[in-house]
């Protein structure tokens, strides 16, 4: 039984912070199980890159001449003082470490034919790896001497407090040594099997391994600590350094610095690279993955008025000002583990709102996917029905029928509330646990069939949602019922016609990115009646063709369709020079005033990679932040550009400053951006 209570409950919010048992080292046995409802799609990477022909460019280096080599201020090193000379350690104020890294954020990022496949991680033994990218040239195994880094390393494993913008701990970094202090490497962080394109977990170490590497310390750390782990990171430089020359490969030169200020010194005068203060409060100086999400995704799911008197949105979180101070007087939470509330619940409810000022009241529903065709109980929808009929007379007084007899001749218990109330319907992504409940109650509030009730939630309405293939299954089951209880259907419940892309569709809609641009899928794609009803006119298609009639095919126009060919998510085939055409073909959609969907297979790779492109140059995003308000819109899939195509976004932020006439300055590194991804995607991976 549903109990009415007097305020709403205190729900967990999901960190703003990787929780601590994420990390890119833990072992996946102790990791949590896979976050519900969201999942990380596989996305195929196409035939083997060709050898010949111009099918795919070649990822070999470009010629030595053509080498742009990143400068830093750190190196030589010849203006700090030594600490130590076996190995080389060298002491750099807050000051200096601040320089260098503005520094660095102002240095072009080397082009991507540089730095890949090398990022890719090609180790030595994982022979599938090397056959896809290596093939003929293995000296594409070498370390590009184009880059040179900055690694901020904590000499301590706990992040939660301290935490300067960009640092890792030093199990990132260093293998676990019980030898003399001086005995350490770096980690082998390069797959010896498999195959992978994303491989954003060892990017944070791999390029420490070309860093010039910074550790600082906390207050709980001593000096003698700090100078004892930074001899360690030199000798693991001075070990990679000695391998890889020993192997015919010219690398760098790289050093390692020990802060000789305290952590207070970077709080007190650079407060721009403190991401965690020492009293473990998130700073917002530093741009945060998981909080810039989780902002993007209650900005896209904010609470809004679906019909009179009913809302949607997400679970409040008094950390991000949700709800936007609106006063509601019912709350229905969406989750998989509630119980639809019984009558006496209801009558509960109601008696408990008929007070001049009385509580709020929250109520629970289960989520939607949780009525599963066709083994569900006529007790399951009579739960249902009860539940949209309380709703809507709780906030439509005047439009209940003054009768004290319902349809089937029987008495009629509910009380009837004496003036209309706000409900709101949420969950804690606002968009899927409660859409079964949202729909069955637009379609009973509305009198609206389920195919028309889909579309106008979205499109009228402005609500992105997400729901289960069963509860299209579900509602089209119902739909007599629900229609023929609507107090607003007039129509004949026999006659409704069912359109031919509800038959097609598995429940999701394309993602609504920016009004005039959509993300999607192949079948989204290939079912272009839907598409018509969202007001989408134009279809670009990254890699993977319609498969549209003839007829279809001339009612849109060729004007309305563009195919970029010849591009596979196999981490070789670059994208940046189809850029300025995919985004000249959304541009002149916007201005006709219509919709562009762009797709590729799965909608997560080729097709985000676009739209992320798209995103930073209409509204001016850096890629982190861009990243993060497609990856919120997509819904229940996590997009995936997979390392080439997020590096190439990166290298798209340095032409949008340039386009605007300002200077080149990333928010964050690569290494950094890479991690973040890494520690995004682990609470959803199923491996």
């Amino acid at each position: 039984m549903a109990a009415a209570v007097a305020r709403a409950p205190s729900l967990p919010a999901r960190s703003s912070t990787p929780p601590p048992h994420l990390a890119l080292t833990s072992n996946p046995k102790g990791t949590p199980p896979p976050v519900p409802n969201k999942h990380l799609p596989v996305c195929h990477p196409g035939p083997q890159p060709s050898t010949r022909g111009p099918e795919t460019p070649p990822a070999s280096p470009p010629v030595k001449n053509s080498v742009l080599e990143t400068t830093s201020i750190l190196s030589p090193p010849d203006s700090f003082s030594t600490l130590t000379t076996d190995p080389h350690v060298y002491s750099i104020d807050a000051h200096s470490v601040a320089q260098a890294l503005d520094h660095l954020a102002t240095q072009p990022l080397p082009d991507p034919k540089q730095v890949f496949p090398w990022l890719h991680g090609l180790h030595a033994e994982n022979q599938i790896q090397l056959a896809f990218f290596v093939q003929r040239q293995n000296s594409l195994r070498k370390v590009p001497r184009c880059i040179r880094a900055i690694t901020i390393v904590k000499a301590s494993e706990d992040m939660g407090h301290s935490k300067l913008k960009g640092a890792i701990p030093p199990s990132e970094l260093l293998l676990a040594h019980e030898s003399p202090e001086d005995a350490a490497s770096f980690l082998d962080t390069d797959p010896r099997d498999g195959f992978s394109v994303r491989n954003f977990q060892i990017q944070a170490c791999k390029m420490a391994t070309v860093s010039d590497i910074v550790v600082y310390r906390d207050h709980k750390t001593s000096k003698d600590e700090t100078l004892k782990l930074a001899r360690k990171v030199s000798a693991a430089q001075r070990i990679w350094r000695a391998r890889h020359v020993a192997n015919g490969c010219e690398v760098q030169q790289f050093n390692t610095f020990v802060v000789s200020d305290p952590f207070e010194a970077f709080e007190d005068h650079h407060p721009e690279l403190v991401a965690i203060d020492s009293r473990s409060c998130m700073t917002g100086n530093v741009m945060d993955f998981f909080f810039w999400e989780r902002l993007e995704m209650c900005t896209m799911s904010e609470a809004s008025e679906i019909s009179n008197n009913v809302f949607l949105g997400p679970t409040s979180d008094p950390d991000l000002g949700l709800w936007n101070g609106a006063q509601f007087d019912v709350l229905i939470e969406a989750s998989d583990q509630a119980q639809p509330p019984d009558t006496m619940s209801l009558q509960a409810a109601s008696k408990m709102l008929e007070k001049e000022k009385g509580p709020t009241i929250t109520l629970s529903f289960p989520s939607s996917g949780s009525i599963m065709p066709p083994t569900w109980s006529h007790t399951e929808v009579d739960r249902l029905m009860e539940m949209v009929h309380w709703m809507f007379d709780t906030a439509n007084p005047d439009g209940v029928q003054d009768s004290d007899v319902d349809s089937d001749g029987d008495a009629d218990m509910s009380v009837k509330p004496d003036r209309a109330r706000k409900i709101l319907i949420h969950c804690a992504d606002g968009y899927t646990e409660s859409s079964l409940l949202a729909l069955t109650y637009f379609m009973f509030a509305e009198g609206l069939p389920v195919h028309e009730a889909w579309v106008r939630l979205h499109r009228d309405r402005g609500r992105n949602f997400f729901a289960y293939s069963t509860d299209v299954s579900l509602l089209a089951s119902v739909q007599p019922r629900i229609l023929q209880e609507s107090p607003r259907y007039k129509g004949s419940i026999l006659s409704i016609p069912e359109p031919d892309w509800l038959t097609r569709m598995d429940g999701s809609l394309p993602s609504r990115i920016l009004p005039y641009m959509y993300l999607g899928n192949l079948n989204h794609a290939n079912n272009a009646e839907l598409l018509r009803e969202l007001g989408i006119t134009r279809v670009l298609s990254v890699g993977e063709p319609v498969s549209w009639s003839n007829e279809v095919l001339d009612d849109w126009g060729s004007e309305n369709l563009l195919y970029i060919d010849r591009v596979q998510d196999n981490g070789v085939d670059p994208l940046t020079g189809e850029f300025a055409r995919c985004l000249q073909f959304i541009e002149q959609g916007k201005r006709n005033g219509t919709a562009t969907l762009v797709h590729c297979r799965v909608g997560v790779s080729r097709s985000a990679t676009i739209c992320i492109a798209e995103v930073m140059s209409e509204l001016g995003l850096s890629f982190p932040r861009a990243y993060c308000f497609v990856r919120a819109r997509r819904l229940n899939v996590i997009i995936q550009p997979h390392l080439r195509f997020t590096y190439e976004l990166l290298k798209w932020e340095e032409y949008q400053h340039q386009r605007r006439g300002e200077p080149v300055r990333r928010e964050l590194e690569w290494g950094t951006i890479a991690r973040e991804i890494a520690l995004m995607n682990r609470p959803y991976s199923r491996q």
